[in-house]
Formats: structure tokens, sequence, C-alpha cells
């Protein structure tokens, strides 16, 4: 039954993976800026790859406080 924080954490870290492409599939990829003349493509690019930056280091910052937690309660007891 020790293994079952570790497996936990494999599912979050599924989960969130499964979570981040379904967000950059669908709401990401539907994304056009129009306005800009030949910069359309570059900034539209621009946008998804800043909010795909902040969705990774948010989920890295989310993982690392699950991993943190299970750590603390597997030392604990």
């Amino acid at each position: 039954m020790r293994e079952f924080p570790f497996f936990g954490f494999l599912f979050s870290m599924w989960l969130l993976m499964l979570i981040g492409g379904g967000i950059a599939v669908i709401i990401l990829g539907p994304i056009s800026i129009t306005g800009f003349g030949e910069l359309n493509g570059m900034i539209s690019s621009g946008i998804k790859g800043l909010v795909a930056i902040v969705l990774v280091v948010l989920w890295i910052l989310t993982l690392s406080k699950v991993k943190n937690k299970i750590f603390q309660k597997q030392i604990k007891g």
C-alpha cells in the first residue's frame, strides 16, 4: 500500500497532461488574430506560445506541490 502515493502522483501528472493537451487543441488552436497585415500569424503564434509556456509553468508548480505533500506524508508516517 506504500506505492499508492506514487501512483496518485503519476495519475495527477497524466491528468494534467491530458487537460493541458485538451486546452491546447480546443482553446489555443483556433485562436487567430486579424488586423495586423502580414504579422497576423506571428502575433497569434506568439500568443499561443506564451499561453502554452504559462500553462507548463502552472503544471510544474502544481505537480511540485502534489509531490511535496506526498513526500511529507511519507516522512511523517
